[in-house]
C-alpha cells in the first residue's frame, strides 16, 4: 500500500503520482553531492548553457522525481513555465535532492554544488537566476546567502533570487492532523498494509525538514505545539548569514491573495470525524484562537486523548496557498488526508468534511509578517510590508505551488528584466 505524501506541488495521492507522464529526456544530467541537476537547454542556445535559471525542488518523502517536477512546472496549471523560459532564451536547470526530508542546510550544500557546476558549464558571463518552489525557496535562499558570507566559496554570480509560495515565515500543518498521524502510528504502525502508510506520514512530519519548516510542531500526540529546536537553530543560522542574499534582486509569489480575504474555512469547526472498528468518536477541528481542544482521539475500547492548543491564530482559514491532495476518491487537502486514513483504518467517516486548510499563509510566502499574529494574517499586504524587492500574490486562494499564468508570467518577465 502506498502512502499519500506531501510534495512540493502539494500532497499527492499514489494514484495521481503514478499517472505523471515521463518528462522529456534532459539534455544533460549532473550528479551532485546529495542530489541531481537535470539540464534543459533553450532551443535558441544550441545545446549551450548561456542564460541559466536554476529551479529547486522542495519538501517531500524520498528523492526528487523528475517526472513529477516536470509535471508541476509544465502541466500542473495553466502556464507552461519551462517552455516560456525557453522561449526567452533561458536554459532551465531543475535541481533535485537525494533526500527531500533532510535539513534545509544540508540540501543547501547541494544547491551550492549545483550553482558552482552551472558557473563552470556556462558559456559567456550572463548572470544566473536561482530559486525554488515551496521549501526549495528556503534552500536556495540559504545557499546564496552562505555563498556571500563564506570566504572559501565563489561569487554566486546571480542577479535574481526567486521563490514560489515558499514558507519564509513558516508553514502551517494543523496540530490535530499532526497529533492524529502520531496517535494512529503508535497504535497501528505495525499493522500490515496501513502500518507503513502511517509510519511514513508520521515520520515525514518529524523529519528534519518538516521541523525546520513548520511554525508549530508536535513530535507526539500529547505534546505542546511550538517551534521545534531544529527550526530555532535554522533561523539562527540563517540570521548569522544576514537572513537573505544581498547582492541581487529578491522576488517572490504567493498562491494566496494579498487582500486579507480568507479561504472561507470557519474557525473551531469540526473538520473531520469518524467512528468504527478502530476509532471511537474521533474528530479534528479547525484552529481557533484561545484555549481549544483541536482533536479528540480514541482507540475503540481505549481512553480518549484530548489535543489542546492555546494562543494560536485562526490560521486554517487564512489567505494563502492551500494544502491540496487530488485523489480519485475526491479527498483533497489536509483534513481530507486525515479522513482518508481514518477510512483505511476501518472506520466510517462523516461525509461532511472540511477537506483543506491554509498551508503557506500569504504573509509567509512573501515575507510580510508573523504568521502567529492573528491580525497580520488577515490584513491587506502592501509593498512596504515585504522583505522582498518585489512580489505578486494570486487573485484567489489556490493550491500550494499551483503554476498559473498570473504568477508564472510575472516571474518570467522579472527574469528577462534582470538580464
Amino acid at each position: 500500500m502506498s502512502a499519500p505524501v506531501v510534495d512540493v506541488w502539494g500532497p499527492v495521492a499514489p494514484e495521481a503520482r503514478s499517472s505523471f507522464p515521463p518528462a522529456p529526456e534532459p539534455h544533460d544530467e549532473w550528479p551532485l553531492a546529495g542530489g541531481t541537476a537535470w539540464v534543459y537547454y533553450s532551443p535558441l542556445n544550441r545545446r549551450q548553457l548561456i542564460r541559466p535559471v536554476i529551479l529547486s525542488d522542495g519538501f517531500s518523502a524520498g528523492s526528487s522525481d523528475l517526472d513529477q517536477l516536470w509535471h508541476g512546472l509544465e502541466e500542473n496549471g495553466d502556464f507552461r513555465f519551462i517552455s516560456e523560459l525557453h522561449a526567452t532564451g533561458r536554459d532551465v536547470i531543475i535541481l533535485g535532492y537525494d533526500d527531500r526530508t533532510a535539513s534545509i542546510t544540508a540540501n543547501a550544500d547541494t544547491a551550492i554544488d549545483c550553482i558552482r557546476r552551472t558557473l563552470a558549464e556556462r558559456v559567456g558571463r550572463a548572470k544566473l537566476a536561482v530559486g525554488g518552489f515551496s521549501m526549495g525557496g528556503l534552500i536556495t535562499r540559504y545557499a546564496l546567502a552562505k555563498m556571500e558570507q563564506a570566504p572559501d566559496l565563489p561569487d554566486h554570480e546571480t542577479s535574481l533570487y526567486l521563490s514560489y509560495d515558499t514558507p519564509h515565515h513558516g508553514a502551517w500543518i494543523p496540530v490535530g492532523i499532526q497529533a492524529f498521524a502520531h496517535f494512529a502510528t503508535d497504535h497501528w504502525g505495525d499493522t500490515p498494509g496501513i502500518g507503513p502508510v502511517l509510519r511514513q506520514f508520521s515520520g515525514l512530519l518529524n523529519s528534519p525538514a518538516a521541523k525546520q519548516m513548520a511554525r508549530w510542531h508536535i513530535e507526539k500526540a500529547d505534546a505542546t505545539p511550538e517551534q521545534a529546536s531544529e527550526r530555532v537553530e535554522f533561523l539562527r543560522a540563517l540570521d548569522e548569514l544576514g537572513g537573505w542574499p544581498r547582492n541581487l534582486r529578491k522576488i517572490g509569489v504567493a498562491n494566496g491573495v494579498d487582500t486579507g480575504t480568507g479561504n472561507g474555512i470557519k474557525a473551531g469547526a469540526t473538520a473531520v470525524k469518524c467512528d468504527g472498528d478502530t476509532l471511537h468518536d474521533t474528530w479534528l477541528k479547525t484552529q481557533a484562537q484561545g484555549e481549544q481542544v483541536v482533536a479528540r482521539l480514541q482507540k475503540t475500547g481505549g481512553e480518549p486523548v484530548s489535543v489542546r492548543t492555546n494562543g494560536l491564530p485562526e490560521i486554517d482559514g487564512a489567505p494563502g496557498g492551500l494544502f491540496t491532495m487530488p485523489s480519485p476518491a475526491g479527498d483533497p487537502g489536509s483534513f481530507g488526508l486525515a479522513g482518508l486514513l481514518m477510512g483505511l483504518l476501518g472506520n466510517t467517516v462523516d461525509p461532511d468534511v472540511i477537506t483543506t486548510s491554509c498551508f503557506i499563509p500569504s504573509i509567509s510566502a512573501i515575507a510580510a509578517g508573523d504568521i502567529s499574529d492573528p491580525k497580520a494574517l488577515y490584513q491587506p499586504i502592501t509593498p512596504d510590508d515585504s522583505e522582498l524587492d518585489a512580489f505578486i500574490c494570486a487573485g484567489r486562494n489556490e493550491g500550494h505551488t499551483t503554476m498559473t499564468e498570473e504568477l508564472g508570467a510575472w516571474i518570467v518577465n522579472e527574469i528577462v528584466a534582470a538580464g
